[in-house]
């Protein structure tokens, strides 16, 4: 819509409301709704028309163009209505979202992300606290892949089995590679809860599911990935969180063994952290700090095969 199109909408408007005047004292109630709906389709046509059709000729591009234009920056869903001048826009922000790969968060899913994460203030210092009707494109790069996951989550949250195992499937389908809280929150289907099970399957089921928080810097504060299809021995897994916690600190978040911390983190290298009993746990070795050390998953892995081949050796021998 170019200028003067803009100017003639405008004026029908203003012609529009100020007839409405004429009809506030009409007791009919339908009468005074009906009167209103001519300008609340001139409001959509004039929002609408905010970017011209040159740049975006859909309500879904015109809100792409919009975030776009200001990435990190919260935006209310009151906006992406005007700008898009459609009436079904939250649904092509979720399709954006889901379908085409667009990493934009709601703050329906920030609010479900920073109750789960462990370090609360870090999450909301790189997600500003949101409405839930509000939204904000952490991410300015389109996840091509995105098209391929959304069918295939699509598919797991249909099937009737808990809520952890729909969402290790989707994990474990893109093993090595982030997938979004909002498909993880999806094949969850919705369930407000869907962020606290997915740090259970990291701390209470043994699976390397990081964040930027938990090992992967690189990542964005919405993105989820299994680094490896490897689930941790059982008796790891009941390490109580406070305790896990205190031994990272006490050993500086380094590997004990080869000195490998998160920031020497690189796509080559996907290890992380984890904890290592000093006295077996098969030898009633304890869940307590002065009996865990911090070790990565490499160095993790070769003490347990040295100490399964100690193990086997010795049983030859005798």
């Amino acid at each position: 819509m170019d200028f003067k199109a803009i100017q003639q909408t405008r004026r029908q408007l203003i012609r529009l409301l100020q007839d409405f005047e004429s009809k506030v004292e009409i007791p009919d109630l339908r009468t005074r709704v009906r009167a209103l709906v001519p300008a609340s389709k001139l409001m959509r046509k004039l929002g609408s028309s905010m970017v011209p059709k040159a740049d975006a000729s859909s309500g879904m591009a015109r809100i792409l163009l919009y975030l776009t234009k200001y990435p990190r920056v919260v935006i209310p869903g009151d906006e992406l209505f005007v700008v898009s001048g459609i009436l079904e826009w939250a649904r092509r922000v979720r399709q954006l979202r889901v379908e085409r790969g667009w990493a934009i968060v709601s703050g329906k899913a920030a609010k479900e992300m920073a109750e789960a994460e462990e370090d609360l203030p870090l999450f909301v210092e790189r997600i500003p606290a949101m409405k839930q009707t509000e939204y904000m494109l952490v991410q300015e790069e389109q996840d091509r892949d995105a098209a391929y996951r959304w069918n295939l989550a699509n598919e797991i949250r249909k099937e009737k089995v808990d809520v952890h195992v729909r969402q290790l499937k989707f994990l474990r389908a893109n093993v090595g590679r982030p997938v979004t809280g909002e498909e993880l929150r999806y094949v969850s289907r919705n369930q407000s809860d869907w962020a606290r099970r997915v740090r259970e399957l990291r701390t209470q089921q043994g699976w390397p599911v990081l964040t930027r928080n938990t090992g992967r810097p690189d990542l964005p504060v919405s993105a989820y990935v299994l680094e490896e299809d490897r689930q941790t021995p059982e008796h790891d897994r009941k390490i109580p969180d406070p305790v896990r916690v205190r031994v990272l600190k006490r050993d500086d978040y380094i590997c004990r063994v080869d000195g490998w911390s998160h920031a020497k983190w690189n796509r080559s290298d996907p290890r992380h952290l984890e904890l290592h009993h000093v006295k077996p746990h098969v030898k009633k070795g304890t869940n307590t700090e002065d009996n865990l050390i911090t070790v990565c998953t490499v160095c993790h892995d070769d003490i347990h095969r040295k100490l399964s081949q100690e193990i086997k050796d010795r049983g030859e021998a005798n």
